[in-house]
């Protein structure tokens, strides 16, 4: 049975809708560990359309998941089809082109969900110049949903910025005595964690720094530290992060402090100092810089200057906000400042992307109107 799945007549079958189904959930088990690359599932199907073999993308110079998946199949690739989330490579890299690694296989069909946008088209050529039968578009809003941030920050040129928040219904993240654990619950603490694992980078502001003293690591369910951490990064024009604070001085995770000062004879324990032009835009220009670095995922986690500037200059590319089912009144300290609306008609719109209950706690997942067209 054949279920048409483009609007240009492409019909796939039923094994290949359920192998891209899962190339997509193979997908997600590289977030947060192959930057600058992209997630990518793969699966191989023989002549009979049975899946022979699976991969994904596990670490940025490892093999591609095509590869994966090849290696997998073994001599059942010839004559099969290849199930990819995303278009394969035609270039030379850490590792050789996917396309050469297909066609040496003996691979005749090839389905991808989303283009690179990154090749202009030139993995499809490669392979229709050798004959190969290649169809596009299978579960592409499913497999874009799982690369979104490495697809926003291939075309924007910086990190794919989330931005997380975590409030009082009336939109507090301190009460008047400063205390401000804990806002949320447990469950969603927990989710927090998991998406510090699946991000590249979290950051926070220097008055968070100060103030709260976050370790900003990502911990398992259990509350244990993740093998694999991300990098921590502190927005501090001022040099203001101290050296004895747990960012600076306990080599949890890598620590980079972006400043528009200079260190001078200021120890900064075990963080590095990266200076930025003080005469440039210092969130754009500290954007690009984790870019080269290699960041292609950032999220951010305080305060709520940060938040405000950052929402300002249309640097947020998602929000995730938990909002805890408690108030805070007049006199808390609210979620995000220094936005400057004046009035309703100027006020930035979202779109709600997603809600979940955790616990007594409502995430709310919300992509800025702004941000549409990123990725296109």
């Amino acid at each position: 049975m054949t279920i048409d799945a483009s609007e240009d007549g492409q019909t796939f079958s039923e094994e290949e809708r359920a192998a891209m189904a899962r190339a997509v959930s193979l997908a997600r088990r590289g977030l947060g560990s192959v930057a600058p690359n992209p997630v990518v599932g793969a699966v191989v199907l023989d002549r009979a359309g049975r899946q022979v073999g699976e991969g994904w993308h596990q670490k940025a110079g490892g093999p591609h998941a095509e590869v994966h998946a090849l290696r997998a199949a073994g001599p059942l690739t010839a004559g099969g089809t290849a199930v990819v989330t995303l278009e394969p490579c035609s270039r030379q890299g850490r590792s050789g082109p996917c396309t050469q690694a297909l066609l040496d296989a003996g691979i005749r069909r090839v389905i991808f969900a989303v283009p690179d946008p990154t090749l202009s088209g030139e993995g499809t050529a490669a392979l229709h110049a050798a004959g190969i039968d290649v169809r596009s578009g299978l579960f592409e809003e499913r497999a874009a949903e799982v690369n979104h941030a490495w697809l926003t920050s291939a075309v924007t040129r910086r990190p794919h910025v989330t931005l997380k928040l975590a409030s009082t219904l009336d939109g507090r993240i301190a009460a008047r005595d400063g205390s401000s654990r804990w806002i949320t619950g447990p469950p969603a603490r927990r989710d927090t964690h998991l998406l510090r694992a699946r991000t590249d980078a979290i950051a926070v502001g220097s008055t968070t720094a100060l103030i709260d003293d976050p370790e900003l690591t990502a911990r398992s369910a259990t509350g244990r530290p993740r093998t694999r951490q991300p990098v921590r990064v502190v927005f501090d024009r001022r040099l203001r992060t101290p050296v004895d604070s747990r960012l600076a001085s306990d080599g949890a995770a890598p620590t980079w402090i972006l400043t528009t000062r200079s260190a001078g004879d200021k120890p900064l324990g075990k963080a590095e100092l990266i200076t930025i032009d003080p005469g440039s835009g210092f969130l754009t220009t500290s954007l690009s810089e984790l870019y080269n670095r290699g960041i292609r995922s950032l999220l951010v986690e305080g305060g709520a200057t940060l938040a405000g500037a950052l929402l300002t200059e249309a640097l947020v590319d998602r929000i995730i906000w938990y909002s805890a089912a408690r108030l805070l009144g007049q006199d808390g300290a609210p979620a995000i400042r220094g936005l400057d609306v004046p009035s309703c008609g100027a006020a930035p719109s979202f779109r709600v992307l997603g809600t979940r209950r955790l616990g007594e706690d409502v995430r709310t997942v919300l992509e800025p109107e702004s941000a549409r067209g990123k990725q296109e």
